[in-house]
């Protein structure tokens, strides 16, 4: 089977060796902490339980992403990965906090533990067998790329640690008179099992919200386009992921203004052809028309770059043209600023235009303010 053809199955087989494994080990864990009366162990045995709830929402997530496109979801399923994941991170917060409180209370009514070496197999065996998943779903998310395997792996690595952490309590509770250590360390195991709910929530949710895609994709966008002997310039990339089964992706070529317009066309119905065929992703190119070989708009093209490089090197701009009237010139382009720039854009537009008043009295500036998508 090729996994990373196959992101449904992959999520299935993960989910049903994850169920199995953690039923197992509630129910061993669940007698251990009873007979020793360790609070953690119980704990960490319900923990277990949450973990094969987890294991079913990621079965349910992985089987619906990859049912086909239909009429009210014509960009497929794929999203639903997400979703299921965002589940996940949900319980493991849940856990955490249930886990925090628990170990507070037994801080403040702590109560000696029942002992016995026999009793350390288990939280053992525990540890080795979350390792194994751990290693098991982060082999399967690094050939899929599937987010739900990504959150478990994550929870396993959770499990391990607390776990650990339990041993380390059941030991030093029954062998001492430190019988707090049992709520203290109980209490470390939340915090740290909230921390990585946290991370598992903002992976997940980055995707739902739309963030920027990856610079390698774009690279490859652009470069496609680029080849093309019409296309000289290449702005404002676009991506939507619906899933890693369904990507959009949009694009403003810059193309010579003075050539055919079916030509035009043709380099841009090859160029979307080839990034469909070569990088999986359904292209639309939106054409821009520039003006090549004009010596008046290829000066004040230079100006306008001369004044934004004094004025903000990390400054670009795109979509350059002139209009000529009676009062004089005008230069009409976008503006792309950095995310982290303070300044607000009205002041930005204002001070530039100042600069190029400065160089040329009469001209005028009409300037589109923007961010970069990627």
């Amino acid at each position: 089977m090729k996994w990373s053809e196959d992101r449904e199955r992959a999520g299935i087989v993960s989910g049903i060796t994850g169920i199995v494994c953690n039923v197992l080990l509630c129910t061993f864990k669940f007698i251990a902490g009873t007979l020793t009366l360790s609070i953690s162990i119980v704990a960490d045995a319900f923990n277990n339980l949450s973990d094969a709830v987890s294991n079913i929402v990621t079965i349910i997530g992985s089987a619906v992403s990859g049912k086909p496109v239909d009429k009210e979801h014509p960009f497929g399923h794929g999203r639903m990965e997400y979703v299921s994941a965002l589940i996940v991170a949900f319980l493991i917060l849940v856990m955490g906090f249930e886990l925090g409180k628990s170990s507070i209370e037994r801080i403040i009514s702590p109560q000696t533990l029942n002992f016995k070496p026999v009793y350390v197999i288990v939280p053992v065996g525990s540890v080795c067998v979350k390792a194994f998943m751990a290693a098991f779903n982060h082999v399967l998310f690094q050939k899929t790329g599937n987010v739900n395997l990504k959150a478990v792996r994550q929870d396993s690595i959770n499990d391990c640690v607390a776990t650990t952490a339990t041993l380390v309590a059941l030991v030093v509770a029954g062998n001492t008179r430190l019988v707090w250590i049992d709520g203290a360390i109980g209490l470390c195991v939340s915090a740290f099992v909230l921390f990585s709910g946290i991370g598992v929530l903002k992976d997940v949710l980055s995707p739902l919200l739309g963030q920027a895609p990856p610079k390698e994709l774009v690279s490859q966008i652009k470069k496609i386009m680029l080849e093309e002997e019409n296309i000289v310039g290449v702005h404002d990339v676009i991506v939507h992921e619906y899933g890693s089964s369904h990507i959009l992706a949009s694009a403003h070529a810059e193309m010579p203004a003075n050539i055919d317009v079916m030509k035009l066309h043709a380099a841009i119905d090859r160029a979307e052809k080839r990034i469909e065929r070569e990088l999986h992703v359904a292209m639309c190119i939106h054409l821009d028309p520039v003006m090549i070989d004009d010596e008046e708009t290829e000066r004040y093209r230079a100006l306008t770059e001369k004044v934004l490089f004094s004025y903000c090197p990390a400054y670009t701009f795109h979509d350059f043209r002139i209009k000529k009237t009676e009062e004089g010139v005008t230069v009409v382009f976008e503006l792309v600023i950095p995310f982290d720039e303070k300044r607000p854009p009205q002041e930005i537009v204002r001070e530039i235009e100042a600069l190029l008043k400065g160089e040329e009295s009469s001209l005028r500036a009409i300037i589109q303010v923007e961010h970069a998508y990627s």
